[in-house]
């Protein structure tokens, strides 16, 4: 059986890092049975008025009790080794993670939030509250807002969920929650209870807050937790784990939000483990020009063109060399003349290396008309071809309180007023990206478009 202590707290106010602790209530469960352990904790600092009507602890109450710094090592002692479970834990684990520092003591305990608990064992209830508990479970409450009646209350609601739920249903619930084993031991284990189930960016920092990596999820918390509990399984992940100093995210309204501000936090950022999304070098695409009797492929550069207006473009790369292979890969399997197409320098009239193997029909030689032979580019080419910008001007994406503007494939950020919209609008559009424009290719076909080129007005995306 895992020793457990139920916790709670009585303090001056709500600020962990201000406020001090005037009371300390400890239920303590383990193989020997329940004891509890209470103690009044002299703040150092006067109780306000609404704290004493609140609680019923006031000044003079404390006027002869010990200050933190004479229990902290009893407290230290009694809540060693033990699973720390508290009603909002955060509040506790902060109040004593503050004055355990302040007296030169570490306090890291591995946390269970019974809110988080209510939550996840009965997710049809709205309210989860210590109040509500009392009510839908019908706990006995002795003195309410005092510390031990309060973490008494907490240890009835334990006992009462092993009552109404099998023992694995629990211990699940309890595992998914602490998830202490999984975080890197760098990290905060209280992160665990802040973390939130819902879309959006999480950020990785190593030492000097460098930028480790940025990922985005549906729900941040399953994922941050799934990349350290496969940290054995992975060099990256390992790495990652060793090297994390700090996590941060940002909520999203959903799954587009995420995958933009993903992009664009990668490429702003530059992360040493985001390989794939940092890519920030120019862009490059074919556009097809008619050069004599030939339709060519010719290489335009992004700085040259707008890429978002222009509709004669095909393919986007990162390299000449990855234009020149795709290129050369569409005339092999259409048996196009490299020569034509620019890949292969020939003398006129001679025959280019494809038509000797008879890979090619002799557009080199003129075996094969040059209009026949620019109907087959622009048949291969066509699965290439990027689409132009099908809007007049910038338009809003609906994404639940959210409005993600964008114009010409270009994210410019996230509105959630009216007055971030032309804030946004002006600030004008930032380079095309590759990734943006094949995310918001696919999503605006199913997405709820708001014009902004004139008058805000909704309507329904019909590509």
């Amino acid at each position: 059986m895992q020793a457990l202590a139920f916790v709670d707290l009585e303090t001056t106010g709500a600020s962990a890092t201000k406020d001090r602790i005037t009371e300390i209530g400890i239920v303590l469960v383990d193989e020997d049975g329940v004891r509890e352990w209470n103690q009044l904790v002299h703040p150092q600092t006067r109780i306000p008025l609404f704290i004493e009507q609140l609680t019923g602890i006031s000044n003079e109450m404390v006027a002869e009790a010990p200050s933190f710094a004479q229990v902290a090592g009893e407290v230290a002692e009694l809540l060693e080794g033990r699973l720390f479970i508290a009603h909002n834990a955060r509040f506790d684990y902060g109040f004593l993670k503050n004055e355990f520092s302040r007296v030169g003591m570490t306090f890291r305990p591995q946390v269970l939030c019974t809110v988080k608990l209510s939550r996840a064992l009965y997710p049809h209830f709205h309210r989860h509250n210590l109040d509500s508990l009392i009510e839908r479970h019908g706990l006995q409450a002795k003195d309410r807002h005092r510390a031990l009646a309060d973490a008494q209350l907490i240890h009835q609601f334990w006992t009462q969920v092993y009552e109404q739920f099998s023992d694995e249903t629990v211990d699940a619930a309890v595992q998914r929650l602490v998830g202490r084993s999984s975080l890197p031991s760098n990290i905060d284990p209280l992160l665990i209870h802040d973390l939130p189930e819902a879309p959006g960016v999480y950020l990785f920092y190593g030492e000097n807050d460098l930028p480790l990596y940025v990922g985005k999820s549906v729900n941040i918390r399953n994922r941050v937790l799934a990349h350290f509990g496969a940290d054995h399984k992975s060099n990256k992940e390992m790495s990652l784990a060793q090297q994390l100093r700090r996590i941060d995210w940002i909520e999203t309204a959903g799954e587009l939000g995420a995958l933009l501000t993903e992009s664009k936090l990668i490429k702003q950022m530059m992360p040493v483990h985001n390989q794939r999304l940092r890519r920030k070098s120019a862009l490059c695409a074919w556009q097809l020009q008619q050069q004599g009797e030939h339709l060519r492929p010719v290489l335009t550069w992004a700085d040259h063109l707008d890429f978002g207006a222009q509709d004669n473009l095909y393919g986007l790369y990162h390299t000449l060399r990855d234009a020149q292979k795709a290129l050369r890969n569409v005339a092999e399997q259409q048996q196009l003349c490299l020569s034509v197409l620019g890949i292969e320098k020939t003398s006129p009239g001679r025959p280019c290396f494809a038509h000797q193997l008879k890979k090619c029909r002799g557009a080199c030689v003129g075996k094969e008309q040059p209009l026949a032979h620019a109907a087959r580019l622009m048949v291969a080419m066509d699965k290439l071809k990027l689409s132009s910008w099908p809007y007049p001007g910038p338009i809003g994406v609906r994404e639940g309180e959210e409005l993600h503007v964008l114009d010409r494939w270009c994210y410019l950020g996230t509105a959630k007023h009216e007055a971030d919209i032309h804030e946004l609008l002006a600030s004008g559009r930032p380079a095309f990206d590759r990734d943006t424009y094949l995310t918001l290719s696919k999503a605006l076909k199913k997405a709820e478009i708001v014009s902004l080129s004139s008058k805000p007005r909704s309507r329904a995306a019909t590509r």
